[in-house]
């Protein structure tokens, strides 16, 4: 597995791949690397000649600078979790080789940015297109795999790509859990051993509601989402949306054979988790 530092270096190796007209399969990360992580490695190398995977913590897409101060890191680990999945070529730039001058590009999300994580993270998602924007340019993948727990991050980068014409499909895999149902996320390991035995509700209420849209409104799923999970007295959940599956408006009410998806963020102590579930009728 080779591993790149620059963007001068990692370009003569795309090049030597194109040369060879070799697909590139493209995995971006910011590191803690999970199973998740693994299992979007192993999608691009059962789609792609080579694999490659990119480590960056990202500033521009931190509103906080406590969460951006307290993002875990561990990046010898992180490469050899890469090693041991086979992928062939890791980019770990530093923030210089990123951002040599401040990025001032302001992008147009037709509103896809305006509600959930938007709404409660001002600047975020220009940051996430901000970089991703970048590293497409470095790697120009054929191919770039995201992880479906991001359901909203995942159309952000989809009308990016469209937005720029760039060639390359933007494939979402199934959101990989624990066995008690929490979604994997690098945030995980930051949870105290009692915020983590209170996590598994989310995923069981969000299954739950599944269920009972068959019997409640929007508006009292909602409700009763938000009830459920914060009478726990450990969580707290920020929001619970239940939005177009193409639109991420948030509907009324629900009409047969539509896709919705309903998307929460819950707060662990000071851990903020996101998920999200299919909810049709």
């Amino acid at each position: 597995m080779q591993v790149f530092k620059t963007k001068i270096e990692l370009g003569v190796f795309i090049a030597s791949c194109k040369t060879r007209s070799k697909t590139i399969g493209f995995v971006p990360t910011m590191g803690a690397l999970h199973q998740g992580h693994l299992s979007l490695i192993a999608f691009a190398k059962k789609e792609s000649d080579v694999t490659l995977a990119s480590i960056f913590v990202n500033p521009t897409q931190f509103n906080d600078p406590n969460d951006l101060k307290n993002y875990p890191r561990n990046e010898a680990k992180d490469l050899e979790m890469l090693l041991e999945a086979g992928c062939d070529a890791v980019f770990m730039p530093n923030e210089a080789e990123m951002y040599p001058e401040k990025d001032t590009r302001i992008f147009d999300f037709d509103g896809l940015d305006q509600q959930m994580e938007g709404a409660h993270r001002p600047g975020h998602f220009n940051g996430v297109a901000q970089i991703v924007s970048k590293l497409f340019d470095a790697v120009q993948p054929h191919k770039a795999f995201f992880g479906q727990k991001d359901f909203q991050q995942v159309a952000i980068i989809r009308k990016m790509t469209q937005s720029l014409n760039l060639p390359i499909d933007i494939i979402a895999c199934p959101i990989v859990r624990e066995d008690d149902g929490l979604a994997m996320s690098s945030r995980n390991q930051l949870l105290s051993s009692e915020h983590r035995k209170a996590v598994p509700l989310i995923y069981k209420t969000l299954q739950k509601a599944r269920t009972l849209a068959y019997e409640k409104s929007v508006g009292q799923l909602q409700e009763w989402v938000e009830e459920t999970i914060n009478d726990s007295g450990l969580l707290r959940v920020e929001y619970f949306e239940i939005v177009d599956e193409q639109t991420l408006l948030p509907i009324s009410s629900f009409t047969a054979g539509k896709n919705n998806v309903g998307c929460i963020a819950v707060w662990a102590g000071k851990v903020r988790l996101i998920d999200n579930v299919t909810i049709n009728l």
